[in-house]
């Protein structure tokens, strides 16, 4: 976790939006709505280079100090608490998205804790908000062929070099979203490690859509008009994910669910689609859709905080109570999107709420660019206390009862004006306490 004096306040993010001199009252407009409907706090984390004020000087080096940060902290944490060693890493697995370094992010965490020279390595960068799971499918395919492997995998992602400074807003919407943060683990197949372990892996599916143009083309890191980098948010985004996520429940379903309610679902579908062919008016006599109930086979909902509108939407498609989407909502507010390791945060709220014992079963749902969506289903092994989570010293204040944006009550003013008559910066209301 990040300190304190890099959370991003109401005050601070209003400091990052006011020096941008591109912007104009329409794109405060747009980023108002945003910002105040992105569903996050006042307590999420950014970059060093934006409390500096450096967003368009942002430099490599300041890309690498975010991931040592992350890699000199955590991973030593992680280490410390297994009690194992990093001589005993058989494999190691890195997922940093927007950052590619020649050495290698992998390579130079193996410089640093003087890993063995054997250690077989995967850097996978690219693989966007759902690259955590592509990493534990590549842990248990080697895990298929190999014992008595310990593997560290290591998920977060680089803001630094991709905070986007023009006036874009496909492009700047991704500022509104995306924060800092990581998550480190350790998998292993090792009998002897069995009575230590927290999770159990039973099952994983990836679904990957990048043959459609249409889903290929909705999340791509590019240049605007501009030659300003960031990452590109396309309108048809909820379109791909919303395919993505139909074709990966199509195939985990039979997966992770009893048979007796995947045939009554099929049983239910089936009578619909009768009473549809005997009498168009049928479906409208409160003959609805049938819908599957994953409760079934899952106790537990690990979702991706890709935004509030996300965890709406897939809220909706499972049929979740807001108590299943709470850990979502609440990592959300606290930390925002934080992209392949926000599944993580969420997981940790869990256990810090102690809603996971032995014999549960957690399905995880995350999307990314390319456009994927991947899923899994972990068993809980051991009833778990949360003391080792991220939200330990904070859980007692959650879940929070008023999540409204204070960036409204500060800036809504902005809603009422128009272009003929805003008087840019030297409008007095723009003073930041």
């Amino acid at each position: 976790m990040a300190p304190p004096e890099r959370k991003l306040t109401t005050k601070i993010c209003g400091e990052v939006i006011l020096r941008n001199k591109l912007l104009g009252i329409d794109e405060y407009k747009f980023l108002l709505k945003a910002v105040v409907g992105s569903g996050m706090g006042e307590e999420t984390y950014a970059p060093s280079m934006v409390f500096e004020s450096r967003e368009e000087t942002a430099r490599i080096s300041d890309a690498l100090l975010e991931m040592d940060e992350f890699f000199l902290v955590s991973i030593q944490k992680l280490l410390d608490r297994t009690k194992i060693q990093a001589a005993d890493i058989d494999v190691l697995v890195v997922n940093i998205s927007m950052l590619a370094t020649l050495p290698s992010l992998s390579s130079r965490i193996i410089n640093y804790y003087k890993m063995r020279d054997d250690v077989k390595v995967y850097n996978l960068p690219g693989m966007g908000c759902s690259a955590s799971l592509i990493s534990i499918n590549a842990v248990q395919s080697i895990f298929k062929s190999r014992k008595n492997v310990q593997a560290l995998v290591i998920t977060s992602e680089s803001l630094t070099l991709n905070w986007y400074t023009g006036k874009d807003r496909s492009m700047i919407l991704a500022n509104c979203l995306f924060r800092t943060g990581g998550c480190a683990m350790i998998l292993t197949n090792k009998p002897s490690l069995k009575n230590r372990a927290l999770l159990k892996l039973k099952c994983l599916v990836r679904t990957h859509h990048g043959a459609r143009e249409e889903s290929y083309g909705c999340c791509l890191q590019r240049e605007d008009d501009s030659g300003r980098v960031g990452f590109f948010l396309g309108k048809n985004l909820p379109k791909a994910a919303t395919k993505a996520f139909v074709d990966n429940l199509k195939e985990i379903c039979p997966k992770i669910l009893p048979i007796t309610e995947l045939l009554r679902f099929a049983f239910l579908n089936l009578i619909r689609k009768a009473l549809q062919k005997w009498s168009k008016s049928a479906a409208g006599q409160g003959y609805g859709r049938p819908m599957i109930n994953f409760k079934k086979g899952v106790d537990h909902f690990c979702l991706h905080t890709g935004g509030k509108a996300v965890i709406d939407a897939v809220s909706q498609s499972l049929g979740l109570s807001e108590y299943d989407v709470e850990p979502a909502r609440m990592t959300l507010h606290r930390f925002g999107n934080t992209s392949a390791s926000s599944l993580w945060y969420v997981l940790g709220y869990m256990e810090a709420k102690k809603r996971l014992k032995k014999g549960d079963r957690i399905l995880m749902i995350s999307f990314g660019a390319g456009f994927k969506c991947n899923s899994c289903l972990w068993e809980v092994v051991r009833d778990l206390d949360g003391k080792n989570s991220v939200w330990k010293s904070m859980i007692d204040s959650f879940p929070k009862k008023d999540l409204t944006n204070p960036f409204l009550k500060k800036y809504g003013w902005i809603q009422g004006e128009d272009a003929d008559t805003f008087n840019g910066l030297d409008d007095p209301r723009f003073a930041l306490d």
